[in-house]
């Protein structure tokens, strides 16, 4: 790395360095390829461990297990930081790359909503709950009372499914009516709803659902 640059690193010359040693029968970077190898050479597979999967993993302790889950976690973050919120939101491709980050991970549910301003710049990002999806968990009270306080104009609704299932439930339906209902009393335009799993989306207003 210091003599080429990390780039010039592959995925698991680059997850060595994180693991820094391997033990008796492996090198860390045998272990390393290993690991990827175990989880489809993929690293959206990896970012989705929590501590107890690292350390199912022979030869990852608690120490490696933290610092790996550190290394995701702050690449996460990375995505969510402010100036990233700089960008406007023309298409719900534009709002899959922004809301990707919070979602295309995570083994459970969670509710986020996109805040945008009239030229649909993304203003901000917030979490509204998590676990399994339900009117009780999206409150309306919650949803809004973040985008007028955020004064935005309008706001692209998002959740994803773990199950990988790309196609809106019942419930998913129903939530997504009764937000548009408030947003239209509050003259707050609900733009879209996006469903996430991994590196997939489906756009309710693409498929016409929002009309």
């Amino acid at each position: 790395m210091l003599e080429k640059g990390a780039a010039s690193l592959s995925n698991a010359e680059l997850l060595a360095l994180v693991i820094g040693s391997g033990y008796a029968e492996k090198s860390a970077l045998e272990l390393s390829r290993e690991i990827l190898e175990m989880h489809d050479s993929y690293l959206h597979k990896l970012s989705q461990l929590n501590l107890e999967d690292w350390m199912q993993i022979k030869g990852i302790g608690p120490g490696k297990a933290t610092i790996l889950h550190a290394c995701f976690e702050l690449a996460r973050r990375r995505r969510q930081e402010p100036q990233v919120l700089k960008k406007s939101v023309g298409c719900s491709q534009d709002a899959f790359e922004f809301l990707l980050p919070c979602l295309g991970d995570l083994r459970h549910e969670e509710f986020w909503i996109l805040l945008l301003n009239r030229s649909n710049t993304v203003i901000g990002i917030k979490r509204i709950s998590e676990g399994g999806l339900s009117a009780t968990l999206v409150d309306p009270k919650k949803v809004f009372g973040l985008a007028l306080q955020q004064r935005a104009s309008g706001i692209i609704l998002a959740h994803n499914h773990p199950s990988g299932a790309l196609f809106p439930s019942d419930e998913d339906l129903m939530i997504t009516r009764r937000l548009r209902t408030v947003g239209k009393e509050l003259e707050l335009k609900v733009l879209d709803h996006l469903i996430i799993h991994a590196n997939a989306y489906f756009s309710f207003a693409d498929e016409g659902i929002l009309e």
